[in-house]
Order: structure tokens, then sequence, then C-alpha cells
């Protein structure tokens, strides 16, 4: 019987690729959404004749084939850091010069012994969008940052 270990939500990082960045660490993340990959279905349609009975019209019979591939977007979460780095990202993507800031990344997620069980690389990804928490004096929480990417794929690598 095969070994396997189910892996819990509450270990991993997401590690992004930037070029020309001068931090140690691009990234480390509370919470990642939106890995999610769909084929879409295309439906064809045929009438074909009734050639038994007594029908005067034609069977329909409906063919479900694969379509294309959609990555949805990603939403990232984190602590918010004295790091710039993402939000030069997103403004650079901002002021147009978002065919330049595409940037590759991962998603890496560990069992209880640190050990990577499973990696998800995801390609050509840039900043759509970039969210602060509300901020208030009175209150004991972290303060968020929150990026949005639009990503060209992802996939599962181990």
């Amino acid at each position: 019987m095969a070994q396997f270990e189910i892996l819990t939500a509450c270990r991993f990082y997401v590690e992004l690729t930037l070029d020309g960045s001068t931090e140690g660490v691009d990234g480390i993340f509370l919470d990642c959404k939106g890995f999610k990959r769909n084929q879409q279905i295309i439906e064809a349609v045929e009438v074909t004749p009734q050639k038994w009975g007594v029908a005067t019209r034609g069977q329909v019979v409906r063919t479900k084939l694969p379509g294309n591939v959609k990555s949805t977007n990603l939403t990232l979460r984190r602590g918010l850091t004295c790091s710039m780095t993402l939000w030069k990202w997103f403004d650079e993507v901002e002021k147009g010069h978002w065919g330049a800031q595409r940037r590759s990344g991962s998603l890496i997620l560990y069992d209880q012994a640190s050990k990577s069980q499973a990696h998800y690389n995801f390609r050509d990804a840039w900043p759509t969008g970039y969210t602060l928490t509300d901020l208030s004096a009175s209150s004991t929480e972290l303060e968020i940052e929150e990026l949005e990417l639009a990503v060209e794929d992802f996939v599962r690598v181990q």
C-alpha cells in the first residue's frame, strides 16, 4: 500500500520570481485564492434521422468535447511589510508597461516535516489589482496587503 499524507492548507508559501528585484524574498503570503483551472466544454449538436418507429422528426444527438483551458486570477494576501516590490510591480503595469512586467512564480505545499509535497508553477502573471485593508488606529489586527494576479497558465509539477 502506498504511503500518503493529507496536506494541510496552513503550511505553504508563495514564491514570486520578479526579475530585477532587490529584495531577498519577494513575498510570503497568508492566503492564496483562485488556483482554479477549467476546461471549457464544446457541445456539438446534430440531428439524425429516425429510421425506427413512426417518428416524423429526427433525433437530437449531443456530444461534449473538450475546449480551451482557462486559469482564473490568483489573489495573494499577506501582512503589510516595508517592501515596495509588489507596489512597484503593480505601478509599472498601471503605467502601461504590462508586457515587460509579466512574471512567473510558484506555490509550494509542505507536509508537517517541512518537506515539499506539491509544487505548482504559474507563468506570465501580472498584477491587476492592489488592495490595502482599511486602517484603524484602535485595531490590533495586522494590516493586510492584497495583490490580484492575472496568470496565463498554472500547472502542477510535483
